[in-house]
């Protein structure tokens, strides 16, 4: 039995286990199958890159891996700190995410 993931590409979230503990950043990338998602700016490891073209160089780079889901919560700005996400119908049978601290509704990001 799988839980459903809560988190979606573009919600700001929190760093609740590891090295970068504390550190908040916008989810990039959501991977169902693994159960892990990809953050802005945390999980940076460095990476050899061989030269590929001409316009591209070679050398020691940072590249962010991705971290576990359970590692990262939902990080609420009008509670300043991290909350669970809870699901709510709506008078006209819309489903929306709410945060559980605040009781606020999660706006879905315009991509």
């Amino acid at each position: 039995m799988r839980n459903k993931l809560r988190l979606k590409k573009g919600d700001e979230v929190i760093v609740i286990a590891g090295k970068d503990k504390g550190k908040r950043g916008e989810i990039k990338a959501v991977y169902r199958k693994t159960r892990r998602v990809l953050v802005d700016g945390i999980n940076l490891k460095t990476k050899h890159k061989k030269k590929d073209t001409e316009t591209q160089e070679g050398g020691i780079v940072k590249v962010e891996a991705s971290i576990d889901i359970s590692n990262v919560m939902y990080y609420c700005e009008s509670a300043q700190a991290g909350s669970k996400i809870g699901y709510r119908i709506k008078e006209d049978g819309m489903k929306v995410r709410f945060c559980k601290k605040t009781g606020e509704e999660i706006e879905e990001k315009v991509r």
